[in-house]
């Protein structure tokens, strides 16, 4: 009987790390380039002149950011087909876990949201501290938030109710376990993360622009 539940453990523990791997992926893939192109930039005095130029200093933020995105998404996708080629590889230890193009597009689709939600919060610690090292202080603490629903959800499994999909973090760890496991998600459940998601990180690029138009944004400390 050991036999049989020893590829299902390996399984489980694959799957209920995935999800840590993906959002962390995402929530931190653009990091040091959103850290680099506003603390580093001010740092190297390289910020203000481009300051002074006349695009608006909310566009030029948001070309950082989207920048930060472009390579957090290439990040993910890496990984995704890592992902899916690691389990094609270890179908031969016993462990059942496939990774579908279709399933990867909508893994995607779901990240995008974190992916947004990281590049801004990272904007705005990076335009509100004042250095890089400073700004770099903050990664630790930030690696661990995506790990929170996990460790919860391992240590105490709950049945999916609809807020959850409106938490950050957890909502994106459901929907992941949802389409890794081919389980179907509601049009209400995307709504409503979609909206959470795409409303919070409106929220931090509101902030964040705010804190680019501060006079002492450019002067280096």
């Amino acid at each position: 009987q050991r036999e049989p539940t020893a590829p299902l453990c390996m399984s489980a523990l694959i799957l209920s790390f995935l999800p840590y791997l993906l959002i962390l992926t995402a929530f931190l893939g653009g990091a040091y380039l959103i850290i680099d192109v506003t603390a580093g930039e001010r740092e190297r005095q390289s910020l203000e002149p481009l300051l002074a130029t006349p695009a608006s200093r909310t566009s030029i933020m948001s070309g950082k950011i989207l920048a930060a995105c472009v390579f957090g998404l290439i990040s993910l996708v890496i990984s995704l087909m890592a992902f899916k080629i690691c389990f094609l590889f270890s179908t031969g230890l016993g462990v059942k876990v496939e990774l579908l193009m279709s399933t990867i597009a909508l893994l995607l689709i779901v990240l995008i949201p974190i992916l947004l939600i990281g590049a801004c919060l990272l904007t705005l610690i990076a335009a509100s501290v004042k250095s890089v090292k400073e700004a770099q202080s903050y990664m630790s603490i930030l690696m661990m938030l995506p790990l929170l629903p996990t460790i919860i959800l391992m240590v105490n499994p709950v049945k999916n109710q609809l807020w959850m999909f409106s938490v950050p973090f957890l909502s994106q760890n459901q929907m992941i376990m949802k389409l890794v496991r081919g389980e179907v998600i509601s049009n209400v459940e995307w709504v409503v993360y979609l909206l959470a998601g795409f409303s919070l990180a409106g929220v931090l690029w509101t902030i964040a622009a705010r804190m680019y138009h501060r006079e002492k944004l450019a002067i280096s400390a």
